[in-house]
């Protein structure tokens, strides 16, 4: 369990721990630090609760570690190669926060702050964050909110909302990392389907360097499903990046109503399934987790979580040719992103 601290956060306030709840006997806790999900407790039926989601032992370590567990990642969430796009023949210079990249927003991204608590009760909770003109280089003031809402069908549903006055990509995600056994084991050991025919190739910084490739006869084809070990670092696409980290361009292509992927425990007790309205979902192993503050035993290692990030691809405001929606959010518009995980106890 998260314990309760008297320790600030970094702007010198404490934190605020939200709690969602059902009837079901789910369990889901938030902060307001980062907008980030905490906590995941499913019901099972033999009586007994499964925590689903890595997290810390208490608050203030979340800002000691660098995995962005649970968080909610913007203005960009995902690469920007040399933290660098040109929109409207403008060239904007990003901060970089991986190397010469940008990750995740930078190194001051939406992770990193306060969001406001505009509503909560035990089955919704609405945060709100202003993001000023020149954040992080980005252009325009941008208005984003995240609306958490716990279903009685143990789905936690995740609306990001964004509006700008000047044009500007806009990629929000949640980062939560799952691990459906309950504990810390080898996340490897899962068995996964992913609705997608295409993935897109990284280097070693998480770059796309080449398009989209057909996942057929490939270590990236979990059309049907099989265990992530199964074709663990079996090619130089992964061993590029010690595993899985790469974007899937999902058959799905915004239906909220048609599966993402489907996973699964080790012991096939559990199930969770992913909805989403974004064209794209980041499947990460967890390959960097070595060293990450850990509920329990002290810290975490790599695969011992995976994330399931609906978002755009990476490295989208240089590449509008790749099939999906426009990145860029106009003034007049909003940006609206929809992602549904769905437990299911078998």
């Amino acid at each position: 369990m998260l314990n309760e601290t008297p320790a600030l956060a970094p702007d010198g306030l404490p934190y605020r721990l939200l709690t969602l709840r059902n009837s079901a006997g789910m369990v889901v806790t938030l902060m307001d630090w980062g907008a980030t999900l905490l906590s995941a407790r499913v019901p099972m039926r033999d009586g007994s609760v499964r925590e689903t989601l890595l997290g810390c032992a208490s608050p203030e370590q979340y800002i000691e570690q660098t995995a962005f567990l649970g968080a909610s990642v913007g203005r960009y969430a995902n690469r920007i190669a040399k933290s660098h796009f040109e929109l409207d023949g403008v060239s904007y210079a990003l901060l970089p926060s991986q190397g010469e990249n940008q990750l995740h927003g930078g190194p001051d991204g939406f992770d990193k702050r306060r969001w406001r608590i505009i509503k909560q009760n035990d089955g919704e909770a609405l945060l709100t964050l202003h993001s000023p003109d020149g954040d992080q280089g980005y252009p325009g003031n941008c208005e984003t909110s995240v609306h958490y809402r716990l279903t009685e069908d143990n789905r936690i549903a995740i609306e990001y909302r964004a509006t700008v006055d000047k044009p500007c990509p806009v990629n929000l995600t949640n980062h939560a990392y799952f691990n459906l056994d309950g504990d810390c084991s080898d996340v490897r050991n899962h068995k996964l389907q992913l609705l997608a025919q295409r993935y897109l190739p990284v280097d070693e910084m998480g770059i796309p360097q080449e398009g989209l490739k057909a996942v057929e006869g490939t270590s990236f084809d979990f059309r049907t499903t099989k265990a992530i070990a199964e074709d663990f670092l079996v090619d130089d696409d992964q061993r590029k990046v010690k595993g899985y980290d790469h974007a899937f361009l999902l058959d799905a292509q915004g239906d909220l109503g048609q599966p993402a992927a489907h996973l699964w425990s080790a012991d096939e007790k559990l199930q969770m399934t992913v909805f989403t309205t974004a064209p794209a979902l980041q499947f990460y192993s967890g390959n960097f987790l070595d060293g990450t503050p850990a509920r329990e035993d002290g810290e975490y290692r790599a695969w011992q979580g995976l994330a399931l990030e609906s978002e755009f691809l990476p490295d989208s405001p240089n590449h509008p040719e790749w099939p999906q929606p426009d990145c860029v959010l106009h003034p007049g518009e909003t940006y609206v992103s929809v992602t549904e995980y769905h437990f299911t106890a078998q």
